[in-house]
């Protein structure tokens, strides 16, 4: 069975001083990865830089760099310099996150993501291994010559310093079929959302497939990441609430990132075979029903996608991740103190051996 990591994210909100204070409880319980994400909130890459000098063990992972905001080089040095500070701890996690950030935040057109992607990783890995930069990909071009819109000058550079890793991990965030994918031939992990362990076959099974019959097998296994709501506890009344919380969250992804017809998530939850389900949380959530829609997510979704309940129960919920090849599980605990949450991150990592 698939070895696993315990790994926890950072929240958007909250003390952040105050949160990295206390990482060290946690990595002393066992929790091998932080996970800082990049929405349209804070930047993660400075959070992660400050969070390296905190800790000593932990693998650092940025969850999610969007590729449109940073170009392909860019987004190599980050990396670089992040594994440098960290002794050889970074995680490259990259997405294309969706055209209501990227063009209404970034204001950049959001265009052609699988091959982005798929030249993204192609250049930062030259990048990584010292070659001098020259790529000449249907949407990037180094350096950028007259032909493609650059003034001629540009000149073939390798980045100065020696990186600590040629081959920092890269991860793709992908739930559609093409991007998992790619992600399955080119990039050591992927990282889907609302993952339902039980249904991984038929919402990923074919394009995993696909994808590893190209991998390069230099590459290794591919990993899964994913992201686990957590308590353990034999209290009904906390498990109540921790679900719920769960519950008015994915309505928020399964009701209203995207419009109608243009929902990654909704078009998941499909493939999970809650199609009717489906139409009714997003129907609802954008009609502005929030607490209706999040009433309408099937309590088996919320369930299987979670670690909530006694530990009996949750040992068994970490198994089916397993089964289902997950190599990382990021836990957040539902704990409300921090000591409550160390414990809870300590009960998980029983299970985790």
């Amino acid at each position: 069975m698939t070895s696993i990591k315990l790994g926890m994210p950072i929240n958007y909100a909250g003390d952040f001083r105050e949160t990295i204070a206390n990482l060290a409880d946690f990595e002393s319980v066992g929790v091998s990865r932080i996970a800082v994400p990049e929405a349209y909130s804070f930047d993660a890459v400075s959070q992660l830089g400050y969070i390296a000098a905190k800790t000593e063990t932990m693998e650092l992972q940025t969850a999610i760099l969007p590729m449109y905001s940073r170009t392909p080089t860019n987004l190599a040095m980050t990396a670089a310099g992040l594994d440098y500070i960290s002794g050889g701890r970074a995680v490259l996690g990259i997405g294309a996150s969706g055209p209501q950030v990227i063009e209404g935040f970034h204001g950049v057109k959001y265009d052609f993501p699988l091959g982005r992607a798929r030249e993204n990783a192609d250049i930062c890995r030259k990048v990584w291994r010292r070659e001098k930069v020259e790529y000449a990909g249907k949407y990037y071009t180094l350096p950028l010559d007259a032909e493609h819109g650059g003034s001629g000058l540009g000149k073939a550079l390798k980045i100065i310093n020696h990186p600590v890793r040629e081959r920092i991990p890269m991860l793709l965030a992908a739930i559609g079929p093409k991007n998992v994918e790619l992600a399955a031939e080119l990039f050591e992990e992927f990282q889907p959302f609302l993952f339902h362990p039980e249904y991984v076959d038929a919402a990923f099974g074919e394009p995993l497939a696909a994808g590893k019959a190209k991998r390069d097998r230099a590459l290794g296994d591919l990993g899964i990441v994913v992201q686990a709501a957590a308590l353990v506890t034999e209290d009904q009344d906390a498990i109540a609430a921790a679900l719920e919380t769960v519950r008015h969250h994915a309505a928020l992804y399964i009701g209203g990132m995207g419009a109608r017809g243009k929902n990654f998530y909704n078009s998941l939850v499909v493939r999970y075979g809650y199609a009717d389900e489906a139409k009714l949380i997003q129907d609802l959530y954008l009609d502005g029903k929030k607490a209706e829609a999040a009433a309408a997510v099937p309590d088996e979704l919320v369930r299987a996608m979670s670690l909530i309940g006694p530990k009996s129960y949750v040992a068994e919920r970490v198994a089916a991740f397993k089964a289902a090849g997950v190599t990382v599980i990021l836990a957040s605990a539902s704990a409300g103190t921090h000591p409550e949450r160390v414990e809870t991150m300590a009960a998980l990592r029983e299970y985790f051996d």
